[in-house]
């Protein structure tokens, strides 16, 4: 039997699995949007993004508002953005990509994992998912930021790659085949 724990936010309470770091607006955008679930889950490279996103967020804000944003909230958001972004607490994002336009929900999934990490690794209830994750962000603006570092990153890891290992592959069979002679047709 599953165990679970009683999360609050603005509409009451809701039961969340006790062995996830997700909090309500998950659980409940999760509960809410059944379509895909398993097959149509939010591309990695979106959530990993977000880890990105919400450490620089933290340390801007950190450099910006340090009397709310203290050292020890930005060592400790860090380090979950961190775990975030190596894709180790991928089982905590759930939700599939058909939610609302702004992509408030993934913004949401981000700001609960991350706070609820953040405080499991400050050993104290440190960090909130609204306050200190989400401080001074909007979903409207954190989505399409998100979007953009994931296709970044994607250019730089994968497709760049791809194109070298292409202009080598041509350069290999240039040599290979120099000097055949082939006669040139056309349609």
């Amino acid at each position: 039997m599953e165990e679970y724990r009683i999360e609050h936010d603005s509409m009451g309470e809701v039961k969340v699995p006790a062995d996830k770091l997700w909090g309500a607006q998950t659980e409940r955008s999760h509960e809410n949007f059944r379509i895909g679930v398993g097959i149509e889950t939010m591309p990695r490279e979106i959530t990993k993004a977000f880890g990105y996103l919400k450490k620089a967020a933290a340390l801007a804000n950190s450099e910006l508002k340090p009397q709310k944003m203290t050292a020890e909230k930005v060592k400790a958001i860090s380090q979950a953005c961190d775990e975030v972004i190596s894709g180790s607490l991928n089982d905590n994002f759930p939700l599939v990509v058909w939610q609302t336009g702004s992509g408030t929900q993934s913004n949401m999934n981000a700001n609960e994992v991350i706070a609820n990490r953040a405080n499991a690794i400050a050993g104290q209830k440190l960090c909130h998912p609204n306050d200190d994750i989400n401080m001074s962000q909007s979903s409207n603006d954190t989505f399409p930021t998100a979007m953009h570092i994931a296709a970044v990153v994607e250019v730089e890891d994968k497709l760049f790659p791809a194109i070298d290992l292409l202009v080598n592959t041509f350069k290999r069979l240039e040599k290979e085949n120099e000097g055949i002679v082939k006669s040139g047709r056309t349609h």
